[in-house]
């Protein structure tokens, strides 16, 4: 009776799981891959560095050294970590404050705080809009069409009700490259 349980929940249920989603969700089941030019670039559900001033940053991680799905955790540094609001936040804050023109009060929360997963592949449309400025400039592209893009990208809540409003900023990238090509340093 072992062996048996052993083999529908070890192997048949998983087989016929990844049967059915190979066949009804492929690019969802392969990890919802993004490729530009025949090139993997990314998936859409796994955060990506992005640093250069020609892109619109993702929010920090937490994950290893940055964006690891081996090392996917949050950190234990709670709100009330003086470690963290005194140096890591005051730090991000002042990043954001030189980078984007921000004012300190203005700056949204995920811009400056790790997702759970230290993976979260989104931004909030707030701190999307806050780096259009920056992201404009160093594409000599109108900010106000920057703006367009980034209202188009936006993702509403799931099923209309669950999570908040939020930038997929791979996807979102993609479409920069797209619309105004980077200039020539």
């Amino acid at each position: 009776m072992t062996l048996l349980l052993c083999l529908i929940t070890g192997a048949i249920y998983p087989g016929i799981v990844t049967g059915v989603s190979q066949l009804i969700f492929s690019r969802q089941a392969n990890g919802s891959l993004v490729s530009v030019n025949g090139q993997v670039v990314g998936s859409e559900l796994i955060g990506q560095s992005f640093t250069q001033p020609y892109y619109f940053h993702s929010r920090p991680s937490a994950a290893g050294s940055g964006y690891d799905a081996t090392a996917s955790a949050g950190t234990n540094k709670g709100p009330t970590d003086l470690k963290l609001a005194d140096t890591l936040i005051a730090e991000m804050v002042d990043s954001a404050v030189a980078q984007d023109g921000a004012a300190k009060g203005a700056i949204p929360s995920d811009m400056v705080t790790r997702s759970a997963s230290g993976l979260d592949p989104h931004i909030s449309p707030a701190n999307a809009r806050l780096q259009v400025a920056r992201v404009a400039g160093a594409r000599a592209a109108s900010p106000d069409a920057v703006l367009a893009l980034v209202e188009r990208r936006i993702e509403g809540r799931q099923f209309g009700f669950f999570g908040e409003p939020r930038v997929n900023v791979l996807m979102l990238n993609i479409a920069v490259d797209s619309a105004f090509p980077r200039r020539q340093q």
